[in-house]
């Protein structure tokens, strides 16, 4: 159990959270997220995510004053939700509840990451990764073993029986199972480096076919078990960096004691296929992803890869709503194609706050022209800051953004 002294603090902290959590406007920005989400958006919507959090600290207020690490983690939560809901809130929601993970346990696919990594400020988390190629023959297809599922109860009630101490009459306290995000891409990234993936997809077509069908084998056995043993997670209140609110999900026939993957958002992405042909994008992504996603209610697909040109592939992944449309993709051909059927979720560039000087009249013009050329094509819009790994140590340059963004989207 948990001290007098980080008892105290966490309790004051999460009293002004519930205030916060109990305002009217909460209940409103989640309806216009589902508004959003059903594709007939009252107004764009904004996000601001992936923050550089030690460059943020003003006056101390994200400096972590409990002991305990348990309670340190709650903490840097809710003094990160005041601090954002203060200062740049944007459409977050803030909830009325702490969510526990539960005591989850995955093997994996049994491959460890052999990489060397360099940084260019040791206080940020942000750093370069140079791998080592692991899978260099069929041969090597033997090291990838299926993953498997375990849960501790028993840890599971030890981390709520703490919860509750902390929180019991101010927030409610949720046990919380796994969120998948299963993506194929990103962990051979790590396995193999990037430029050996792309050319071993001309190279060695059947060395990266049998990869990532083992992959995919791979999700859906763990997905099994995480249904079979009731693991996975509710509702979720975000999906990658964007509000999931949605009166679609959770699916007919829902048990919070069960989750089904047909009551989840699942998030999508091949972020490292951004040079890649739409025809091998077809062949390597999509027809290996849609197994995946076609168990899911919804999807959000893509994240830094850009899908202006690969649009009529997207369409062939079962279930998508939202589709990112990163930094390099040209804003009115991606418009173009995704017209109202799905959300234009617009990564504006994180680099207009790490110039030398911080520019607010370029960042509403770029702002505007996303506005306009969604409304052109009527694509249902969201503005979501995320990837942000420095503001030059100057927090004002994102409460800018956030303004600028907000009268931007409110006009």
């Amino acid at each position: 159990m948990s001290n007098k002294h980080d008892t105290a603090i966490i309790r004051e902290l999460a009293a002004r959270v519930a205030e916060i959590a109990a305002l009217p406007v909460q209940e409103e920005k989640r309806t216009l997220w589902r508004q959003l989400n059903a594709l007939k958006p009252a107004r764009p919507m904004v996000m601001i995510d992936q923050v550089c959090w030690n460059e943020m600290n003003l006056d101390d207020e994200l400096t972590l004053r409990c002991a305990d690490p348990e309670c340190r983690g709650y903490e840097e939560f809710l003094r990160r939700t005041l601090y954002q809901w203060q200062r740049f809130p944007v459409d977050m929601v803030v909830e009325p509840f702490i969510r526990v993970p539960k005591a989850i346990s995955n093997t994996g696919f049994g491959i460890d990451v052999h990489e060397a990594t360099v940084a260019t400020d040791p206080q940020n988390d942000v750093v370069s990764h140079r791998y080592e190629n692991q899978f260099k023959t069929l041969d090597d297809l033997r090291k990838v073993q299926m993953p498997q599922i375990s849960h501790d109860p028993a840890e599971t009630e030890r981390r709520l029986a703490v919860a509750h101490e902390l929180f019991d009459d101010l927030l409610e306290v949720r046990a919380w199972g796994v969120d998948p995000y299963l993506s194929l891409w990103d962990p051979i990234a790590t396995w193999m480096g990037v430029e050996n993936v792309l050319y071993a997809l001309m190279d060695q077509p059947d060395l990266m076919h049998g990869l990532v069908g083992q992959m995919t084998d791979g999700y859906l056995s763990m997905l099994d078990q995480l249904e079979s043993q009731g693991l996975l997670c509710g509702p979720q209140s975000l999906i990658h960096c964007t509000g999931a609110y949605t009166d679609e999900l959770p699916a007919p026939g829902y048990d919070p004691a069960k989750p089904r993957t047909k009551d989840m958002w699942m998030f999508g992405l091949a972020q490292m296929f951004a040079t890649v042909s739409p025809r091998m994008f077809k062949e390597y992504e999509v027809e290996y992803a849609s197994r995946i996603c076609e168990r899911f209610g919804l999807v959000y697909y893509g994240c830094c890869d850009p899908l202006d040109k690969k649009m009529a592939q997207v369409r062939m992944i079962p279930n998508v709503r939202k589709v990112s449309m990163s930094p390099w993709v040209d804003q009115e051909r991606g418009a173009a194609e995704i017209r109202q059927d799905y959300v234009f979720s617009r990564k504006p560039n994180p680099a207009f706050l790490a110039w030398d000087d911080f520019d607010a009249e370029a960042v509403r013009v770029d702002l505007i022209a996303t506005r306009d050329i969604c409304a052109q094509y009527g694509c249902p819009l969201e503005l979501i800051l995320k990837d942000i790994s420095t503001v030059r140590y100057q927090p004002q340059r994102l409460f800018e953004w956030a303004k600028i963004a907000m009268q931007v989207a409110e006009e």
